[in-house]
């Protein structure tokens, strides 16, 4: 029996810490990263590497994949696959200027409230009901179901928050429809009474939208995967086109038959830089799976542990199989210790020149 673990977040991104982790009792992980084959291979997009363990074309030769469609079949409600459909994510987002940037940041998943994003959604559709439908399956995840195709090269949201926007903007066909429509789209809300009053009490507006994800889900598909449990729509989505359903992270079950399984506990507080976050989910996940696959591992219930963690510089990767708890001789591996070998160095200074006594001074 085995489990694919898929834990995004898990490496601390860049190098702006040098010990994240230091003082988190982790020794389940350790353990693991002792016994196991470590392996650290180039940077690919999340979502690349999930639709390929999915069984999904990576969007390669066919223009990228539909992102925002797949996001959308992974929602509680889902939205049958249309091969007419064509969505949008359209997430709400608040811009702000920093010195002669636009920068961009998106929103905790308590921040907006029910009814302020029913307000927006409404206005929204009031005044851009040619482009389509908007909609909101959560408060930060929005969809527009377009009523044209769009031929757009549209930049994900993950890759823009916290960057000055006009790095970002759209490009390729439908270009300047979909810049006219962001600049349209942050007037209307930016002016909206309710982005006013959440201003004038100190809260941040949601004054944009992101619009990225263009594309239409392909039909037909054959699960060939084994068990998949997720609680991330974007992964639930993408299980559900392959064929297969997904259920929610459950230890017990997953130690029944095989099954991969996407925790995403750590993404969102890597990728905002939230450290303390972070911290508190990494320990949480050492108790509640990390710990527990480990003696699974190490009474035989599990054969096979993989364990995959896509970060910003690389993907890490472990594999650990049972046979290897008898390797007395493997000393665990901290985590601090892996995250500093993960690392770039910093780059060396050049060398001081050294002076030539025969040279006269300039």
């Amino acid at each position: 029996m085995q489990i694919h673990l898929v834990i995004p977040g898990l490496i601390w991104p860049g190098a702006s810490l040098v010990a994240p982790a230091a003082g988190i009792e982790l020794p389940a992980l350790a353990r693991l990263l002792g016994l196991g084959r470590r392996e650290h291979r180039d940077f690919e997009p999340l979502d690349l590497q999930l639709a390929r363990l999915f069984g999904l074309g990576t969007g390669s030769s066919d223009g990228p994949l539909p992102l925002a469609a797949l996001r959308r079949l992974g929602e509680s409600v889902p939205v049958a696959p249309d091969p007419d459909g064509d969505w949008l994510c359209a997430d709400p987002v608040n811009l702000s200027f920093a010195r002669e940037h636009l920068l961009l940041n998106d929103f905790p998943a308590d921040e907006l409230g029910d009814d302020d994003v029913s307000t927006l959604i409404a206005a929204l559709n009031d005044n851009f009901g040619d482009l389509g439908r908007f909609e909101a399956c959560a408060p930060t995840r929005w969809y527009l179901r377009l009523a044209a195709p769009t031929r757009a090269r549209l930049f994900p949201l993950h890759d823009v928050i916290g960057r000055p926007i006009r790095q970002f903007l759209p490009e390729g066909e439908d270009a300047r429809l979909w810049q006219r429509t962001m600049n349209e789209v942050q007037v209307l809300l930016h002016n909206h009474p309710l982005n006013q009053a959440r201003e004038a009490a100190g809260r941040r507006p949601a004054n944009s939208l992101w619009f990225w994800g263009a594309g239409a889900l392909e039909t037909g598909a054959v699960a060939t995967l084994p068990v998949v449990q997720t609680a991330e729509p974007l992964a639930r989505g993408m299980a559900r086109a392959a064929g297969a359903e997904a259920a929610a992270p459950d230890l017990a079950a997953a130690l029944r038959e095989d099954t991969i399984i996407v925790l995403d506990a750590l993404l969102h507080p890597a990728r905002q830089l939230d450290l303390d976050a972070w911290r508190n989910n990494l320990a949480a996940l050492e108790r509640d799976w990390i710990a527990p696959l480990a003696g699974a591992l190490g009474d035989g219930r599990l054969q096979k542990l993989t364990l995959t963690a896509p970060g910003d510089r690389g993907t890490f990767e472990l594999v650990v199989r049972s046979g290897e708890r008898w390797k007395f001789w493997r000393k665990p591996l901290a985590f601090d210790t892996l995250l500093k070998s993960l690392t770039p160095a910093a780059p060396s200074l050049p060398a001081e020149p050294v002076a030539d006594p025969d040279r006269p001074d300039r």
